[in-house]
């Protein structure tokens, strides 16, 4: 052996040395935060944690120890899990340039969607975020889009809503032909990500991806059907891979390495942001061509140049030099959009057609509410779908009690003093209310806990009750202060950071609910036992040894 390798093999493992050194050292102030007991010191309870079944652990973090626990990572790391709602408002609001994402994140979804606004900091990311702010505006989001003109009513209806109930119909019209001879089973997580990526794709991008007329499934949709359960196998390992490996050589040169990498779950997420790459880049330049053309080429394309990204170019060519995004920029903004609108809305719209399945008597009241809103056959408009209770009830429910990701993470960047709202019990019996993290602290922000935390929402929180947002809500729920932008959630994340889109989103859920609870009977699948994965957004897979998500329910006409 040369002494050239000999002496970077000395180096590397001196360097690995002091790492280790100062991390333990370090997450010592940690030890007496209570948590679960770590099985192993090089796997710590990070099988448990990101179990693809892990809803249980999940459950006993946040119902056992308190709002702030600390759990084993590799190689004897103590990270925490937090849920406690000042907690929360001081990671994700008041210190959040502290509490950053983490280096796996950023780099991640980077390589996955180039760079938009999941994978931006800093400046950069709040340059992203002033450039998108008015787009996905209530505003906007309720005037922005084609004009549609019925001779029936003599009136004119703008924004999203009418776009969204005509693919929505496409939808009703393939389900109807599927059950026009009696009931039959229907994959309806297939279904939902048809409509939802077609959603995404006309109001979005001003682009089709999907016709909804049979059960010919774009690859599109096949792609990103996978890419999410494939992320989540390789959470784990790139969480300490991939912030240094993603620095080494040129980017031709790491492609040379992932391609040598006998690795399949590696090779498919390759294949996936290659698709999305190059899809991005052919929508980028068709409507860049358009617009460059003038008003006639404009008028040409699906939404006539009133889509969210066309929006955003025209904003862009008119910004200051300073605001202006590159081309790089926006195409990670497109491919960002795309998946983040479809892979969550389709797993939300997906639990909330099985929780209407398993419960039928809020299925047809809601369905009742549906059929009393509508007119003379007009489409129900954005007033009128915001004004209707139970509809509105039954979505914030489901967000609640099943939100489509279940944690974040975060790493502090300083020495920081966390502070609680409720007290929790240290290993030494005392009772604290702020506790020191070192630096380079890792935190798992939990989405699931804090949306279920019995000290907010009551003794009922795991129950699914709509009703509970028809009458005023608890008083701890006020005094809770959670520092979600929805609800008194956490499902659309908070702070500067919170999901842009999730107006957007809303909207989407409320008109393809109203048009399927409306028109189909939804029920369980005789012998099938839906179960759902916990991946980086939550899928339902009908047989629990299966990778392949699906959700069979019973569908037929409704009376």
């Amino acid at each position: 052996m040369s002494l050239l390798i000999q002496g970077i093999l000395f180096l590397t493992a001196l360097w690995l040395t002091r790492w280790f050194w100062l991390r333990l050292s370090a997450q010592r102030m940690l030890n007496n935060i209570s948590g679960p007991q770590s099985p192993s010191f090089w796997m710590g309870n990070m099988a448990e944690i990101w179990s693809p079944y892990g809803w249980d652990f999940h459950h006993e973090l946040g119902e056992k120890y308190g709002g702030v626990v600390k759990f084993g990572a590799l190689f004897g790391e103590k990270q925490l899990y937090v849920f406690d709602p000042k907690s929360l408002h001081q990671i994700m609001v008041k210190d959040q340039h502290i509490f950053e994402e983490t280096d796996s994140m950023i780099r991640g979804t980077r390589v996955s969607f180039g760079e938009g606004i999941l994978s931006s900091v800093g400046e950069q990311h709040r340059k992203q975020r002033k450039m998108l702010n008015p787009v996905f505006s209530v505003a906007h989001l309720r005037h922005m889009g084609m004009f549609f003109f019925r001779l029936s009513t003599l009136q004119t209806r703008s924004g999203l809503v009418p776009l969204f109930f005509g693919v929505g119909k496409r939808l009703q019209a393939v389900l109807e032909s599927k059950v026009q001879n009696g009931p039959q089973e229907v994959d309806m997580l297939m279904w939902m990500a048809r409509c939802a990526l077609e959603l995404v794709g006309q109001a979005g991008l001003g682009h089709s991806f999907d016709p909804l007329v049979d059960d010919t499934i774009p690859p599109y949709i096949l792609s990103l059907k996978n890419f999410g359960t494939t992320m989540h196998r390789m959470a784990l390992p790139a969480q300490y891979i991939l912030p240094w490996a993603s620095q080494i050589g040129s980017p031709k040169f790491r492609r040379f390495i992932v391609n040598m990498i006998p690795w399949k779950d590696l090779h498919t997420g390759r294949d996936i942001t290659d698709m999305m790459y190059s899809t991005a880049v052919h929508i980028y330049n068709t409507k860049k061509a358009a617009l460059e053309a003038g008003d006639e080429a404009v008028s040409q394309q699906i939404s006539q140049g009133n889509d969210i990204i066309s929006i955003l170019m025209k904003d862009n060519d008119n910004a200051s030099s300073a605001d202006r995004l590159s081309e790089v920029e926006i195409l990670g903004q497109l491919n960002t959009l795309v998946f983040a609108a479809t892979d969550t809305t389709s797993s939300a719209l997906s639990r909330a057609l099985h929780i209407l399945a398993q419960h039928p008597d809020a299925q047809e009241k809601l369905r009742q509410e549906i059929r009393s809103a509508q007119k003379d056959g007009v489409d129900l408009s954005y007033d009128e779908l915001v004004s209707m209770e139970y509809l509105d009830a039954v979505c914030r429910e489901t967000l609640r009690l099943y939100p489509p990701v279940s944690f974040l993470q975060r790493v502090a960047r300083k020495d920081a003093i966390l502070t609680m709202s409720t007290p929790i019990t240290t290993v030494d019996g005392s009772m604290v209310t702020e506790i020191p993290i070192p630096a380079d602290t890792h935190i798992m922000v939990s989405i699931l806990a804090a949306n279920r935390n019995p000290t907010v929402w009551g003794p009922d929180v795991l129950e699914w009750k709509p009703e509970r947002w028809l009458s005023p809500l608890p008083k701890s729920v006020a005094d809770a202060h959670v520092p979600g932008i929805y609800a008194n959630l956490m499902t659309f994340n908070g702070g500067g950071r919170a999901c842009i889109g999730f107006k957007f989103s809303q909207l989407e859920m409320k008109v393809v609910l109203c048009l399927l609870v409306e028109r189909f009977k939804f029920s369980m699948s005789d012998g099938k036992v839906i179960t759902w994965r916990m991946s980086s957004i939550s899928v339902p897979v009908a047989d629990k040894n299966s990778d392949v998500p699906q959700l069979p329910l019973k569908i037929e006409l409704a009376k």
